[in-house]
């Protein structure tokens, strides 16, 4: 399949968990009546931005994957015939939490979830808090339309992350995210902090020859201190951009992606045929000091 129909949902969230996922599936329902075939939620749909603030509380937000979402999320996918990226917090065990996102193929099949592997901790963003950094690698499933690959947020500044997420044969890179601007921030400030943001992940889109979707949330939260900006967007794998969601409004919208764009793209920049692989041992240290 050449042609996959790419399903965005940039939403508000509340309090309430149950409607916030309500909300979602009634988003994927307009996706999948566009002509989606994979639906991406942004992180953590279900819940405000719980991370603003350390507090015990909050992990009673937590859930068993696959639980009592995925199921719902599962019947779902079947019923619409659509793939769905559903970013949750996992409860994996007593005092054990991670950021994790869980894929569903089009049948309803769970086909296993991705563990966020860099965890923030910034002031609102106290991440660190609650989540454990994911121990299953980097990851990949082959779903009914496209074998995808997923990362969360802050892995999405991580040229590493996504490099060996296409080198496990990626056809499209997904980023369900949740970032956002301080309302005291000057707006220059803010257009530099999302114009960083959306061009390290066209980067990658580049880099890898493969398109690039990234999920984000919209709205006000943390009572009015931090705007999520959304500005959701799809990349074609020389980082055109292909959508841009609006930095105010929820949207839902569906993009056409060429997976078969990937072969010109690395042909005419061969970037994985270069690669001087010999020489990297570097990256794996924290920091090369001088000698």
């Amino acid at each position: 399949m050449s042609i996959v129909q790419i399903g965005l949902v940039q939403m508000s969230c509340v309090g309430d968990k149950a409607a916030n996922l309500d909300k979602a599936i009634s988003r994927i329902r307009v996706a999948a009546a566009n002509g989606a075939q994979i639906v991406c939620l942004q992180e953590l749909f279900t819940s405000l931005y719980f991370c603003d603030v350390e507090d015990y509380d909050n992990f009673a937000l937590a859930e068993a994957i696959p639980g009592s979402s995925t199921d719902v999320l599962s019947a779902v996918a079947a019923e619409l015939n659509v793939v769905i990226i559903a970013s949750l917090f996992e409860k994996r065990a007593p005092g054990l939490y991670h950021n994790t996102t869980a894929i569903l193929d089009a049948d309803g099949k769970y086909l296993g979830k991705y563990r966020k592997m860099h965890i923030p901790d910034d002031p609102a963003f106290y991440e660190k808090f609650y989540f454990t950094p994911g121990d299953l690698g980097y990851k990949v499933f082959q779903t009914k339309y496209a074998k995808i690959g997923v990362l969360i947020c802050w892995d999405q500044w991580y040229p590493e992350a996504s490099r060996i997420t296409a080198l496990m044969g990626a056809d499209v890179m997904f980023y369900p995210t949740a970032i956002g601007w301080a309302t005291t921030q000057d707006e220059e400030t803010n257009a530099d902090q999302y114009n960083a943001w959306q061009t390290i992940q066209r980067s990658h889109a580049v880099a890898n020859g493969i398109p690039v979707v990234s999920v984000n949330r919209v709205g006000y939260e943390q009572d009015g201190a931090m705007k999520f900006w959304g500005g959701s967007f799809v990349a074609n794998g020389q980082g055109k951009l292909l959508y841009k969601a609006s930095h105010e409004d929820e949207e839902t919208k569906v993009v056409p992606v060429d997976l078969s764009q990937a072969d010109e793209f690395r042909v005419h920049w061969p970037f994985l045929r270069d690669r001087r692989i010999d020489s990297y041992q570097p990256i794996t240290k924290r920091f090369i000091d001088e000698a």
